[in-house]
């Protein structure tokens, strides 16, 4: 990849547990980012109140409209969503009805990234693809490969949550130079949908 400048990303986990393995993958894409890439996470979807209109309609809360702020200031975003019910967390649909609101909805023509972990052998496949349907109505240009799906995360993270599956931080590192790639074609133009 040539220079084209630092690409800042926005990391947005989709659990607010303490011990979060999707927490921790965000950690570890900050760890394996390409060269000319940095990832800041936004760590206060947990601050946002359930999404009411009403609320909206008086003026956004602070931390909605930090988390509009800080999207749009992103290049590019990165999404680890953990899988509840077969689907994305509630925490995290919360945090794209805030920020997906008029006007200027801030996920239009950005570049996304996906990735999730969890215990069992799917690593959020399911959720994953919820996710990229928001997105669809939401005009956000998801990366379709690689997929990263970090099923049976208990053991590929170490007890300070440092994840140690060399073949995942492969893919992992695979899929966030694929992100750099990706957003900078977004960037030229090149891509259109």
């Amino acid at each position: 990849m040539a220079d084209e400048g630092v690409l800042k990303v926005l990391g947005i986990s989709g659990s607010l547990r303490k011990g979060s393995y999707n927490s921790a993958a965000l950690r570890a894409a900050q760890e394996l980012a390409p060269a000319g890439m940095t990832i800041d996470i936004f760590d206060r979807i947990g601050e946002l109140p359930l999404y009411d209109d009403d609320v909206r309609q008086q003026g956004f809360p602070p931390p909605a409209e930090a988390l509009r702020d800080a999207i749009r200031g992103a290049d590019a975003l990165l999404f680890a969503t953990p899988e509840y019910n077969y689907s994305i967390s509630g925490v995290l649909k919360n945090a794209i009805d805030w920020a997906s609101r008029p006007p200027e909805q801030p996920f239009a023509g950005k570049p996304i990234g996906i990735m999730g972990a969890a215990g069992g052998v799917l690593g959020t496949a399911r959720a994953q693809y919820h996710l990229r349907q928001c997105f669809i109505f939401l005009d956000g240009r998801v990366l379709n490969r690689p997929e990263v799906f970090i099923g049976g995360a208990p053991q590929k993270f170490d007890a300070d949550g440092r994840l140690t599956d060399e073949g995942t931080r492969k893919i992992m590192g695979e899929m966030l130079q694929a992100l750099a790639d990706w957003t900078n074609l977004l960037k030229r133009g090149a891509a259109t949908p």
